[in-house]
């Protein structure tokens, strides 16, 4: 091997660089483990928030104390192993921007019948057509009758644009100015969350735009208050004050309301039993009575029918004060309809029809039963015909958290000059009228003081106050420092996990890596002797290469990419083992050891480099289709492969030639394996008819059980909401599923992991967005399983998340029905893309497109066995069999896998061509066939004993990508000997002798 002391040298140093990168995650790891014992020593388990902020105040206290080599702990965390969300727990989010607020503040808000009309088109086709929302609002004001302009004054030929437009533009150039402002708007919308997300706290965040489109990544590894998250990034922190009615106002509305809506719903339900009900007493006699229970007796059937606004308020609100009525958090939905009706609307007076109502920020409130649930009041904005507040937070010029007179957290603002006037007069009005000022933030009240100072408050001084702690105080005030976003941002991709499910997967992945690596490591001395063991430092050495770039690159380690690394160890298995069989035949050709040695190393070169470049194309697909966990699969394996690369064909040879520059003499083999498949000659292609025969069969039933049972397709591809949830014991799916249905209307509940946890799916409101659904569904969630949780398990305790956590929500993944739109049209292009590219590849490769048609009908005939077996088995596998973007993962990785297979064939057929040209071709075949059994089958058995470990041991929510691919392997083998060789085969029905002569024609035409 020439340039020995080179690869030498860049080996050690290669070494070198990955451990001195991985040291930061050792040293990183050992302060949190000191910081995890030091709160552990001053509060107990039963206090998980007093724990986490000592560890937090402990790092900080040694953040900048040098550990080792002037390395502090600031610097290791910045510079350690990234860990996904599957490893660590944190909040996963997409977010989308509304390019439709955009363009209607770029319109100035209009009310152009025809720019309006276009957006309501734009809205529909959003729900048809894969396109973006420009694009689709385009198509529908071009599609409107009449001749209408974009640069028209009512439109976009405004005071926000005049500097960018004029009158005579015709539309493709008003598209080109358009096109600009909302990619300027959404690159602000995306330094504004920044802005935001770098006053959060956490470590490693990443927040990126996805491409040109008006979608967000933000990951917040390790962040565990989900409400908090989620407030600060989808408040547009549009700040508004406006004058509120007080209860006294509203109260007539409010009965009125209450007796109208019981109209309107019993026409609706004329089979409901009329209930006979006294309306002698007073409009406050009647909210209070019925909210006390005192005017229910055994006449009454359902006041939810006869009251379906009183029946569902927690408190009235009090005279003086501008809380109208106070409602549970989860029934503001209701209330909401009600007030939309355009039968109650009607019931507001002349002077009172322009009322917004609006809700105030949410509190917990315990009743006299003990129980505690959500709450919100309701408030009645005065409003005007464009709905325009008297005063918005534009003029804000700064905000901090404060304390107010009764020292309750508060946030302080100060306003420029013309917001300070505008303020004070609002303040003079409000004093005048004995009225209050509602403090609106995204529409919700967040305070309404009442004012004393007969003059106004001067000075553009004002105060947010409310029942909020100080870390909701201090991002109130960073988000109303960082500015309001250009336009609403909706979530529509969440995934939340939670840090104890972390843990338990980072454990179950380590212990599966770990015995999958050594199985695999005594495996190899077992069947190749020393020669094994050299392959096994190589071995280790690349896990440390993987390891060392993936901390280098700053990459994140997921837990697929925890499957990609372990799937890295039957690639590079396989290398070696192509290289020593090769060394073997040579020797068995009574070659000398060292020319063996050598001839083995360049004839397997070939077979080794096709094998990983297909595999790796695969991986590219994954690459730039895949997202979050499956990227990090994707980089892991790409990674794996280039160090197998290296480390196999020259780490390997380095230890192989130092041991034998003597003439000592080294065996590829053991006693037992020496002759093994030594004297193998199966007929191949005699068997053919019969294996096209079996899979025949198998497709049949794939293919009728794709048609009947279709597959069980995940939120990824359709939609929907799914939550981990965790008992303190063994619950029954079915029980629990039934409960779900109860406040649903439709769930799912499935066994996931061990009997005491299940996933629970349902597509209830997943058109609808907003933190508050939200909280609705995790409070549905909570009383739909509340009767399986333990005694006294309240909300809070439910959804929040400690370290320890025995009972609970443990993961949340939500995906809107728009971006799984996406998401499968991404997965139907990666598969076909990478069926194109390989098939192009081995075109290239083997110039004759009958090895392509051999290779891409085993591949199609391994996809379908998969979905298949998916299909058959999908109800009574104890673990998911959902098809979700993780399974497309797999689906690509068999690919690569049955393609890695089948050229290292194609590649033997090849050379036995060549080097017989007198041969029929079918011998050619199943020689080549018959020389590369001992390779297959074991590099096939080394992978799936890996893939097994990993199966077994590792964690719940990759066991399906395994299975996949662990079906993948089997069916990868099979097809690669009885499928793509026949298949080609039959479709050049030729002698080896009249190839090479067309060969050797072509040779001379070149």
């Amino acid at each position: 091997m020439q340039n020995k002391g080179l690869i030498i040298v860049f080996a050690v140093l290669f070494g070198l660089v990955s451990l001195y990168q991985l040291s930061f995650t050792y040293l990183a790891n050992n302060v949190e483990d000191d910081a995890a014992a030091y709160a552990s020593s001053k509060f107990s388990k039963d206090q998980p928030s007093e724990r986490a902020a000592a560890e937090v105040a402990y790092l900080d206290s040694v953040s900048n104390l040098p550990i080792m080599m002037g390395i502090d702990y600031k610097t290791a965390k910045e510079k350690e192993l990234n860990k996904g969300l599957d490893l660590k727990g944190g909040i996963n989010v997409i977010l989308q921007i509304s390019v439709k607020d955009i363009l209607a503040g770029l319109a100035n808000n209009t009310k152009d019948p025809a720019f309006n009309q276009a957006l309501a088109a734009a809205d529909q086709r959003q729900t048809e057509e894969q396109e973006t929302y420009l694009e689709s609002f385009y198509e529908s004001f071009e599609a409107l009758p009449g001749e209408n302009k974009l640069a028209s004054p009512d439109i976009f030929f405004n005071k926000n644009l005049e500097d960018d437009l004029d009158a005579s533009m015709d539309n493709d150039e008003v598209k080109k100015v358009i096109d600009r402002k909302i990619d300027e708007s959404i690159t602000s919308a995306v330094e504004v969350l920044r802005k935001r997300i770098d006053k959060f706290g956490v470590t490693q965040p990443n927040l990126q735009r996805l491409g040109n489109s008006a979608r967000v990544l933000v990951e917040l590894p390790g962040a565990k208050d989900v409400g908090r998250v989620t407030g600060l990034l989808v408040q547009t922190a549009q700040l508004e004050f406006w004058d509120v009615y007080k209860f006294e106002d509203m109260v007539g509305f409010l009965s009125q309301m209450d007796a109208k809506v019981a109209e309107i719903n019993k026409a609706a339900a004329p089979e409901t039993e009329e209930v006979v009900k006294d309306t002698t007493q007073t409009v406050d006699d009647d909210i209070s009575e019925l909210l006390d229970g005192e005017n229910l007796d055994e006449e009454v059937a359902d006041v939810s029918v006869t009251n379906p606004v009183f029946s569902k308020m927690v408190s009235q609100g009090f005279q003086g004060r501008p809380v109208i009525a106070t409602f549970a958090l989860k029934d503001t939905a209701t209330i909401n309809s009600y007030l939309r009706m355009p039968q109650v609307r009607s019931l507001l007076p002349a002077e009172q029809r322009f009322t917004k109502f609006v809700w105030e920020k949410p509190s917990d409130v315990e009743l006299t039963t003990g129980e505690t649930i959500t709450t919100t009041g309701l408030y009645a904005i005065k409003g005007n015909r464009d709905m325009t507040p008297p005063l918005a937070g534009g003029v804000v010029t700064d905000a901090a958290q404060t304390y107010d007179q009764f020292s309750n957290v508060a946030v302080s603002m100060q306003m420029n000059g013309k917001g300070a006037k505008i303020w004070e007069e609002m303040t003079k009005n409000a004093n005048k009228n004995t009225s209050q000022i509602a403090i609106v933030l995204d529409d919700i009240v967040y305070s309404a003081p009442g004012v004393t100072s007969p003059g106004g408050i001067a000075g553009g001084r004002s105060e947010i106050t409310g029942d909020f702690n100080i870390l909701e105080g201090q991002d109130l005030a960073n988000v109303l420092r960082a500015g309001k976003l250009p336009a609403s941002a909706d979530i529509i991709q969440a995934e939340v996990v939670g840090p104890t499910l972390g843990q338990e997967a980072i454990s179950s992945g380590m212990i599966s890596f770990i015995i999958a690596l050594v199985l695999v490591l005594i495996w190899m001395i077992l069947y190749y002797g020393k020669a094994g063991a050299f392959a096994n430092v190589a071995l280790v050495v690349n896990i440390l290469f993987i390891f060392g770039i993936l901390a280098g690159l700053g990459a994140v380690l997921t837990l697929p990419g925890i499957a990609g690394i372990v799937l890295t160890i039957g690639i590079s298995v396989d290398a070696n083992v192509l290289i020593f069989e090769r060394i073997r035949e040579e020797l068995a050709k009574g070659k000398a050891q060292r020319d063996a040695i050598k001839d083995g190393f360049q004839n397997a070169l070939s077979s080794i480099l096709d094998a990983n470049i297909t595999t790796g194309l695969t991986g590219l697909i994954l690459l730039v289709f895949g997202t979050g966990p499956i990227q990090g699969f994707a980089t892991t394996l790409l990674i794996g492969i280039l160090t197998s690369l290296f480390t196999a064909i020259f780490i390997t040879r380095l230890f192989i030639d130092g041991y034998t520059k003597n003439g000592k003499p080294l065996a590829f083999s053991t006693p037992l394996t020496k002759d093994l498949f030594k004297n193998v000659n199966i007929n191949f292609l005699g068997k053919r008819k019969i294996a096209y025969v079996i899979s025949g069969v198998l497709v049949t039933m794939s293919l009728a059980s794709l048609a009947i049972n279709s597959l069980d397709q995940g939120v990824d591809f359709v939609g929907g909401r799914t939550y981990t949830v965790r008992f303190a014991q063994d619950v029954n799916a079915a029980e629990v599923q039934e409960d779900l249905i109860a406040v649903y209307g439709s769930a799912e509940a499935k066994t996931y992991g061990g009997n005491n946890q299940l996933k629970v799916t349902t597509k209830y409101k997943v058109d609808e967005t907003g933190t508050s659904v939200d909280e609705e569904m995790q409070l549905l969630l909570y009383d739909g399983v509340k009767s399986h949780l333990p005694d006294g398990m309240t909300y809070e305790q439910f959804k929040g998340d400690n370290d320890e956590k025995v009972a609970g929500i443990m993961e949340y993944y939500k995906v809107s029905p728009t971006i799984a739109d996406d998401i499968k049209k991404d997965s139907f292009w990666a598969v076909l893309g990478s069926l194109i590219v390989v098939f192009l590849y081995i075109l290239l490769r083997f110039r004759r497109w009958q090895f392509s048609l051999g290779a891409v009908v085993a591949v199609f005939h391994d996809v379908l066995l998969v979905l298949g077996v998916f299909s058959l088995t999908q109800n009574i596998m104890p673990f998911s069999m959902e098809i979700d973007q993780s399974f497309i993962a797999a689906i690509l990785t068999v690919i690569g896998y049955s393609l890695n297979d089948t050229v290292v064939v194609f590649d033997r057929i090849r050379e036995y061509f060549n080097d017989n040209p007198n041969w029929a071709f079918s011998k050619v075949i199943n020689s080549a066939l018959n020389s590369t059994l001992s390779r297959t089958l074991n590099t096939s058995l080394t992978t799936l004993v890996v893939l097994l470990c990993i199966f077994f041991i590792g964690a719940e929510s990759i066991r399906g990508l395994i299975f996949a691919l662990i079906v993948g392997v089997v069916v990868g083998t099979y097809s690669s000997l009885f499928i793509a060789t026949p298949v080609m085969y039959d479709t050049v029905k030729k002698k080896a002798s009249d190839l090479l002569a067309e060969k050797k024609e072509e040779e001379v035409v070149a």
